[in-house]
């Protein structure tokens, strides 16, 4: 396979996929009447459609068959996200669970979770939230406060977390916790990970509205919450490894490219049904898409290392980076195209919901000035 072909992800077993993925969505849509959003991965919650594309076998790509996934790998994964992307479906109900958690479960969990959680999850009927950020530590995780303290048969955990995509409706959250004293010459030691149902007792949810009154993120405060033993994921104390390496899940995906993927994609048919387009018009898109297919094969790139179980840390921080700026970029570049063209009705709600999330796009999952740092340090730089 040659260098391009290895960056095209187009082998005929995942075009195949992409062929089967199309005519789902295609057929699901007409059926059911869902409209093409803007980040529909974070703001599009529909678990009926979950349970479709779960029973329809495109939930659970890596989860092996044993458990009721398909037992594929991340370029399996990566061809279905990047579909249901490109059509802004609605998939934010099962997507952590699916892009993070079962990948942190099969890498660390135990038989016991395993069993438990991974049918429910490639069923897609399993939603889980990311319990990481908090008021005092944002992208500088090594700063949590949240703790988690020994007792009889278990662990309480007392702290709050911010920012938590989805807790208000999915069926647990998963904890990153403090389980020793903080110690400045080590300052990534002593954390860990605990599983967390979020009708627990002691669990507190409450919404993070934005302007418009969208209610997706969630401050989630735990209140001496009990967790078993049988819910620690991992090895106690070693979670700052566990979430980094879940981290080269989120930042590498397509998500960090395709957020605004239907805005782009109305905009150019809104602009090939009017006049001629001009220069500035051609230059426009022309630039938009010389960057979303470079930056493809970078995110197409790190996902063949994770298929290869390498350390893709570095590579996914730098795709994250550069994705998301393309994002926030893309928005006014479509503004500025379609200014002197009418927009119809599509396109003026997918540039609203586009600006109202702009600026979260290079925030959530670390910001941009971290991930520079990581990229640093990973070259020998810092």
């Amino acid at each position: 396979m040659t260098s391009f072909a290895a960056l095209s992800a187009n082998e005929p077993e995942l075009g195949r996929l992409r062929a089967s993925i199309r005519e789902f969505l295609h057929a699901d849509r007409a059926e059911h009447g869902w409209r093409p959003a803007v980040d529909s991965w974070l703001g599009q919650w529909d678990q009926d459609f979950s349970a479709r594309l779960g029973d329809a076998g495109f939930v659970g790509m890596i989860i092996p068959k044993q458990y009721g996934g398909q037992g594929l790998n991340h370029l399996h994964r990566y061809v279905v996200t990047e579909e249901l992307l490109g059509v802004g479906a609605p998939v934010a109900a099962h997507w952590v669970a699916d892009r993070q958690v079962a990948p942190g479960l099969l890498a660390y969990g135990t038989d016991e979770q395993r069993e438990r959680l991974l049918p429910r999850i490639a069923a897609g009927r399993y939603f889980s939230s990311i319990g990481m950020s908090e008021h005092t530590a944002g992208s500088d995780l090594a700063a949590v406060q949240t703790k988690a303290t020994r007792t009889d048969g278990g662990w309480l955990l007392s702290g709050t977390k911010v920012w938590t995509s989805g807790a208000h409706l999915a069926h647990q959250v998963v904890v990153l916790t403090r389980t020793s004293p903080p110690d400045p010459d080590h300052r990534h030691a002593g954390f860990s990970q605990f599983i967390v149902p979020c009708d627990a007792e002691g669990v507190r949810i409450e919404p993070i509205r934005l302007m418009n009154g969208e209610h997706h993120f969630n401050e989630v405060t735990f209140n001496d919450v009990l967790v078993p033993d049988v819910d620690v994921l991992g090895e106690v104390g070693n979670g700052w490894h566990q979430v980094t390496s879940e981290l080269s899940f989120e930042r590498s995906g397509p998500e960090r490219l395709l957020s605004t993927a239907p805005l782009i994609v109305a905009a150019i048919r809104v602009l090939s049904s009017g006049p001629t387009p001009d220069d500035r018009t051609a230059e426009g898109v022309g630039d938009l898409l010389a960057r979303l297919i470079s930056l493809r094969q970078l995110s197409v790139w790190v996902a063949r290392m994770l298929t290869d179980h390498a350390d893709a840390a570095n590579q996914a921080a730098l795709v994250k980076d550069l994705g998301t700026r393309f994002e926030q970029d893309s928005i006014e570049v479509v503004a500025d195209l379609v200014d002197r063209v009418p927009a119809t009705p599509e396109l003026a709600e997918l540039l609203t919901t586009a600006r109202l999330h702009k600026p979260v796009f290079t925030l959530r999952g670390g910001t941009n000035e971290v991930l520079r740092g990581v990229v640093a340090r990973g070259m020998g730089l810092r």
